[in-house]
Formats: C-alpha cells, sequence, structure tokens
C-alpha cells in the first residue's frame, strides 16, 4: 500500500520531525554534549520507522519534493547574504593564512577519501563524499551534493544515505579531537598565554553588542525579498551557463550572488543586512531541508555500504589529526592562538561551525582567551568554507582519471 502525501501533510510531516528531534535531544546529554541536530535525529528515527513499515507492514511513503530544492537554495542564499567583505580586515594576515591552510584540507580530504573507495574497489562517489564534501562541508553540503549525484552522469542512488550516515560520523569525531589536539599541542610545547591576552578586557568575538533589533513584519519582507532575488538570479545564472565548461551545482551561484548582493548593498549604503534575521531564515531552511532529505534515505542501501564508509571516515579522522597538528598549527604560528585555531579547525574540518567554537570555547576556559581564534574561525567556517569547497569540489569531479 502506497501513502502519498501532498504539499501540506509533507510540511507537516517535516515540521513533526523537528519537533520530535528536539524532543529527544532535550532528552540526551549525549545529543547535547555534540551538537547534533534536530533534523539528523528526527530525521534517522523516522527513516528506521518508514523502513520497518516498507518491510513488515507493506506500507510506502511518497512526499511531496516542491519544497524541497528551494530551501536548500535559500540556505545557501543565505549564507552569501551572511558575508561581510568588510569585516575581512579585522582578521588581518591569520585570517588569509588560515584560509590557506583550510584549502589544502578540502583538496587532502578529496584525495584521501577517493584513494580509499579505489584501494577497496568501491564507487569513487563514496569516498568523495566522505571527503571535503561533508567532512567540511556538514549535512547542508553533503544533502547539496548528494542530489547532483543522484542524476546524470553519475547515477549514485546512494548518495544521499551515504552523505547524511558521513556528515553524522564528522559532526560527532570533530567534536571528539579538537579539545585533546590543543590539549596536546599545548602540553607539548608549553605554550603560553600572549601578553595582550593577560590584560583584563573582554572577547573579541562578543565585544561591543549592538542594541538587538526586533525582527518585525517590514524586515522579515526585506530580508526574504534578498533572498527571494538571490535565487531569481541564481536559479537564472545557473540555467545560462548549464552545459558549458563553467558548470557548477546552482546552490553555489545562490551563494555568490547573495554575497554580492549584500556588499554592493552595504557599499552604496541603500540597505544594511539584518544579520541575525537572514540567519533565522536560512536556518529554518537548512532544517526543513535536511528533515526532509533524511527521512526519504533508503536504510538497505545505507547497511550495505557501511564498512567502505568506516575505513574512508576513520582515515579521514586520522589525516584531519595529523594536518591540525602538522600543518594548521605550525602554518598559524605554533602559538597559542595556533593551538587554538587547531582545535576550531578539527570542529568545522570534519563536522561544522558550531562544533569548532565549542571545541575553542572548551579550550579557552582551560587555559585562557584567544581572541583571534574566535575572529578567524567564525569568518572561514561560515562563510569561505562553503564557497571554496564548492569549488575544489567542481574541480575534483572533472578530473576523468579518477573516476
Amino acid at each position: 500500500m502506497e501513502i502519498s502525501l501532498n504539499f501540506y501533510a509533507t510540511l507537516t510531516a517535516l515540521v513533526g520531525v523537528l519537533l520530535l528531534g528536539r524532543w529527544i535531544i532535550s532528552r540526551s546529554n549525549f545529543l547535547q554534549d555534540y551538537n547534533i541536530p534536530e533534523p539528523v535525529v528526527g530525521g534517522i528515527i523516522v527513516a528506521i520507522a518508514i523502513f520497518c513499515l516498507l518491510k513488515w507492514g507493506g506500507i510506502k511513503f511518497q512526499f511531496d519534493s516542491s519544497l524541497k530544492d528551494p530551501l536548500m537554495l535559500a540556505f545557501y542564499a543565505s549564507i552569501g547574504l551572511s558575508a561581510d567583505f568588510a569585516s575581512f580586515k579585522k582578521g588581518g594576515k591569520v585570517l588569509f593564512g588560515f584560509l590557506f591552510i583550510v584549502t589544502g584540507l578540502l583538496i587532502l580530504q578529496n584525495i584521501a577519501g577517493i584513494i580509499a573507495a579505489k584501494v577497496m574497489g568501491v564507487n569513487p562517489l563514496i569516498g568523495l563524499l566522505g571527503g571535503s564534501i561533508t567532512m567540511s562541508g556538514g549535512h547542508g553540503t553533503g544533502a547539496a551534493w548528494a542530489d547532483v549525484f543522484k542524476e546524470m552522469p553519475y547515477n549514485f542512488t546512494a548518495a544521499m544515505e551515504v552523505a547524511m550516515a558521513c556528515a553524522t560520523f564528522g559532526l560527532i569525531a570533530g567534536g571528539l579531537v579538537g579539545g585533546p589536539v590543543a590539549h596536546f599541542l599545548v602540553k607539548k610545547y608549553k605554550l603560553k598565554l600572549p601578553n595582550t591576552h593577560l590584560q583584563d578586557d573582554t572577547e573579541i568575538a562578543f565585544e561591543k553588542p549592538e542594541k538587538e533589533r526586533l525582527i518585525t513584519a517590514t524586515s522579515f519582507i526585506e530580508s526574504l525579498a534578498l533572498i527571494a532575488i538571490s535565487l531569481l538570479i541564481g536559479t537564472m545564472v545557473a540555467k545560462l551557463f548549464q552545459g558549458s565548461s563553467f558548470t557548477m551545482p546552482t546552490f553555489v551561484w545562490c551563494l555568490l550572488v547573495g554575497a554580492i548582493l549584500r556588499n554592493v548593498l552595504q557599499a552604496t549604503k541603500i540597505h544594511q543586512v539584518f544579520d541575525r534575521e537572514v540567519a533565522v531564515l536560512g536556518n529554518v531552511s537548512l532544517s526543513l531541508f535536511l528533515a526532509f532529505s533524511l527521512m526519504a534515505i533508503n536504510i538497505v542501501e545505507l547497511v550495505s555500504l557501511a564498512l567502505p564508509m568506516i575505513i574512508i571516515l576513520l582515515i579521514q579522522v586520522v589525516v584531519m589529526v595529523l594536518y591540525a597538528i602538522f600543518v594548521t598549527f605550525r602554518f598559524c604560528g605554533k602559538d597559542y592562538d595556533a593551538a587554538v585555531l587547531a582545535a576550531g579547525h578539527c570542529g568545522f574540518g570534519l563536522g561544522a561551525t558550531p562544533t569548532a567554537m565549542v571545541n575553542m570555547q572548551t579550550v579557552t576556559q582551560h587555559y585562557g582567551p584567544s581572541h583571534m581564534a574566535f575572529i578567524v574561525v567564525p569568518l572561514v567556517g561560515a562563510f569561505f568554507i562553503d564557497l571554496i569547497n564548492a569549488f575544489v569540489i567542481s574541480g575534483v569531479i572533472k578530473l576523468p582519471f579518477l573516476f
């Protein structure tokens, strides 16, 4: 028996998944400690329930997918609209050095994943999905690229299942290794706080709090308009370049248009983007998008690919730890700030920016503040990582000898 859910029923199901995830997380210290997202928890449970109903009850669910793509594109447009180029100067040389280091890891993660997949004789796309797409990109980027790999010419039907499993593993691993890496570096090199950190001053990442703006109907419509314009222009540009040598996924174009739109409006003083409101719209879009993606995964295909995925993911954890110690730490100055940056890099190099922030907060609460780390990591993790990652992945999948 097949049960088809229309637009309204599907929307209700998506919200239900999020509420279920929130309820379960509120009762689990483990899920709270490692910042496992609500749609991941609720979506996996619902996916298992749907699988059981199909296997033992013969009941199949069909969801309305018309919301899926707009939600994904709205999330990436919100990332672009949050990119304030004027704030780059705060990070100085450390910011651009860290960007270079992060880009190197993205390339290394993809090489490691693809080589591991080839050695095991499995689809190289499993290695790529277990590379920078989910390790540095997280659930949102993983789901976006999974949609690409499910279509021609890749036809990898298990792409979404693999992406969600890899991203969830990375989120947990990123929270587990960041603190120990910083602890190892501080002890090994006997790192001390710089004199600039010993002064009684406020933490830069949270200093000078402006008066909080209220989210009103008028401001909400303005922010929604910016996202709508980003989606409109982004999808038009994507169609324009479709089939050319400069083809990139639609979500990348929406992200770029959002970034350009925000900074043009800011430079011309036409409009000041309301960051908190844009973030709310983006987070809601991402949560609903992930809820749909996760509750519709195929459990059977995921189980059949479990062993190759586990091996690839363990390799990625080793690569991240070694890279943080021997590259991130050394090239960021081999000082206390560099150790905190290494902990943050482990967080979003395997999981997500919130994991990086938690890692750094844990380290700084124990050893002392690191103002530079709390400037650089949010800038890189919240915007640059997705943009650079998109270009890196687009370049890798065009290399025929890899596949």
